[in-house]
Parts: structure tokens; sequence; C-alpha cells
């Protein structure tokens, strides 16, 4: 299984050159540490961050450069710094070329809840309403099974919905996967020493996967 780090370096092979991209928080922050080489992207933070760097090293962070997440961030030469009217303006008029979000579940329609678990405080919705009702092209970076063992790729989303048919892949530590336009996941990569049907077996939601599945390249 890959851990939190290898699932964004695999997300980070999505990445096309002149991409403009946003990084959700969580796992999807990751991404930017594992960008390929002859690869240039331009990182967005919701929160007012075009030009967004890896993470600083420790000792030279700056508190008040950080991400939605609040983590502390670098920036790249020719990186600019708005207010987060302009920012979501970026994002409502679908100047994103990706969205890399994480997520508590995802449905075999597309469905992605990723903001509340009732009876738990929250700080509040965030930009994620946003960006799954304006991107062009979203990928989800999550667990594929939580602490329990019970598969977070499902029939349908038992939590509080974010937004509805609007995901079209999804890595987690186990896969990648698809999801099919008329439902369904399909298979098309399995986690180093990660068996298909052990892959099927922690999959709620209907899969779809052939006899023989390519392994994830990570290098």
């Amino acid at each position: 299984m890959l851990d939190k780090d290898g699932i964004a370096k695999r997300i980070a092979k999505e990445l096309k050159d002149g991409y403009y991209v946003n990084l959700g928080i969580g796992i999807p922050t990751l991404v930017a540490n594992y960008i390929p080489k002859g690869i240039n992207v331009v990182l967005q933070s919701e929160n007012g961050l075009l030009g967004m760097g890896p993470f600083p090293f420790e000792g030279e962070e700056d508190p008040d450069m950080i991400n939605a997440g609040k983590q502390t961030i670098t920036t790249l030469p020719g990186s600019s710094i708005f207010d987060s009217a302009m920012s979501f303006g970026m994002i409502r008029s679908q100047k994103i070329d990706l969205t890399i979000l994480g997520a508590m579940e995802v449905s075999e329609n597309g469905d992605i809840a990723n903001w509340k678990i009732p009876g738990k405080m929250v700080k509040g919705m965030g930009g994620a309403m946003d960006l799954v009702a304006s991107a062009k092209n979203i990928i989800v970076a999550m667990q594929h099974i939580n602490k329990a063992g019970e598969s977070k790729l499902l029939p349908k989303c038992t939590l509080p919905l974010t937004g509805v048919n609007c995901i079209r892949k999804v890595v987690t530590e186990l896969a990648v996967l698809d999801i099919l336009p008329e439902g369904g996941f399909r298979l098309i990569e399995r986690a180093p020493g990660v068996s298909v049907d052990f892959i099927k077996q922690s999959t709620a939601g209907k899969l779809f996967a052939e006899a023989e599945v390519k392994e994830m390249d990570l290098n």
C-alpha cells in the first residue's frame, strides 16, 4: 500500500506542462513536493496565491505565508498574492486546469463528500463547493479504506455531499480508478504489491477490473 506521499507522487504524474492547479487541504498539498522535472505548473491556493512552491525546510518557515490549510509554504519567482475574491473569481470562471481534492467518501456516480461529518464541529465548508461546481478536471486523493477497514468508495455517499457527479478519477493507497460516465469505478492501476482481488474486496461501489491490471509507476 502507498503512504500519503506515495498517493501525492502518483497524482503528480497527472500534471501537464502549463497547467494551473489548485491543491486542496490534506494529501493534495503534498503534490507540490513531487512535480516532475521538465513540467512547469502554477499552483493556486484559494486563499489568494499563484505560484506556490514546496513546503519550507524546518527553520525557514514564514508564518505569514500559508496555504488554504494554514500550512506554511514557499513561493516561486513570479508568484502573485491577492485577495480571496480574486482567487474565487479565477475558480468560478474556470481558469484552473486541474483541481486535486481530498475526500471522506466518493460514490460510484462521481459524487464527493469531503467537508462534514455530522456531529463533529467544522470551521466551514471552505472553497470545496466552488471548486467542484466550477472545475473542469478533478482528481481525488484519499484513503481507500477507513481505520475500521471499511470502504470509502461507495455505491452512494452517506455523508453530506460537496458535489454531485463531478469526480472522474480517484487515487488511493491501493489503486488508481476512473469513474465511468454510466457509473462505477474502473480499476486502471494498482499499488505495488496490491492484488486486484484485494482492491475488489476493499471497494463497496461497483468495480470493473480486467484480470491483469498494471502496477503503478512511481519513478
